[in-house]
């Protein structure tokens, strides 16, 4: 394991104590998420080390990296994923009707297959082995490894998309850094991040199913992603809510709270959590941040 220095997002080297929980989804080891005494932002401290996190996704049962539809929560999974694929490609269009685009950590490859039928441009960054290979053969569409994204050229991409990965990455800084290099000075970037100030989170407290550590390394707020992409000039143009994610996150939680998906509760805080976010700054369970770099 081991600790920060500083907050990723300011520097500020303070922190305190947000929150204990624990690996509920595979090891059911104890992990810490502190606060930054600085900003504000929340992160998970100490962290198990680059080279040693691989083992914490090792399972078949890690959905992003699998197709399997076995069970009550994989069958959901699935099903909101191949819903939310078509509004994720509309929600490009309605930004950037053609060019290329880049999505990284693209999973199994269903986002970029369909795009690339829109006629988009596609390639896709994937670290994970299996779910890279799944790209490859299940749709014939081109896959790199994450070391690759350093080969690409300066301002290669219309559009860079990041569908809950962001909260993953190591180096924050390198990540957006990398970004803002390879995006067209007038292109469009889109990040998908659950949401730690929704209802659901508040309620169910170190049981939050998005807290997901040490996966997640990160837990962003609406300001937290507004001052890391203020860091490289980009604006947030506007968030859009993922509102099937509180009703797939509450069925999580509540397996992990009461060891069973509880099916009526989880839909019943999955409805209160999007009614409670129409009147709280959109605080909506997972959150869709656009963002574009400022103009010279």
């Amino acid at each position: 394991m081991i600790n920060l220095e500083n907050c990723p997002i300011c520097n500020e080297k303070e922190t305190e104590e947000f929150l204990n929980t624990q690996d509920y989804f595979l090891t059911k080891e104890d992990f810490s998420i502190v606060k930054c005494k600085g900003c504000g932002f929340r992160f998970t401290d100490p962290r198990p080390t680059e080279e040693a996190i691989g083992a914490y996704y090792d399972s078949d049962e890690y959905i992003s990296h699998s197709n399997d539809n076995k069970g009550l929560i994989n069958s959901v999974y699935q099903f909101v994923r191949n819903y939310s694929i078509n509004k994720k490609v509309g929600l490009v269009q309605k930004y950037q009707k053609q060019g290329r685009v880049l999505d990284i950590g693209c999973g199994t490859g269903e986002f970029l297959n369909a795009l690339s039928k829109s006629g988009f441009d596609t390639l896709g960054i994937e670290p994970n082995e299996s779910a890279r290979k799944q790209g490859i053969d299940n749709y014939k569409i081109d896959v790199k490894e994450e070391k690759n994204i350093l080969d690409f050229k300066d301002s290669s991409f219309n559009v860079i998309t990041m569908w809950h990965v962001l909260e993953h990455v190591y180096n924050l800084d390198e990540r957006v850094g990398q970004i803002q290099r390879i995006l067209k000075p007038d292109g469009l970037l889109i990040v998908a991040v659950p949401n730690p100030d929704s209802y659901d989170a508040k309620k169910y407290k170190k049981y939050w199913a998005a807290y997901d550590v040490p996966r997640h390394l990160y837990h962003f707020s609406q300001g937290d992603i507004k001052n890391l992409f203020e860091k490289i000039s980009f604006d947030v143009i506007k968030i859009a809510p993922m509102k099937f994610d509180s009703y797939y996150v509450s069925l999580l939680s509540e397996k992990y709270k009461n060891g069973s998906s509880r099916i009526l509760q989880a839909f019943l805080t999955g409805l209160k959590s999007n009614y409670y976010a129409r009147n709280h700054q959109k605080n909506y369970s997972s959150l869709i941040y656009i963002l574009k770099p400022k103009k010279a």
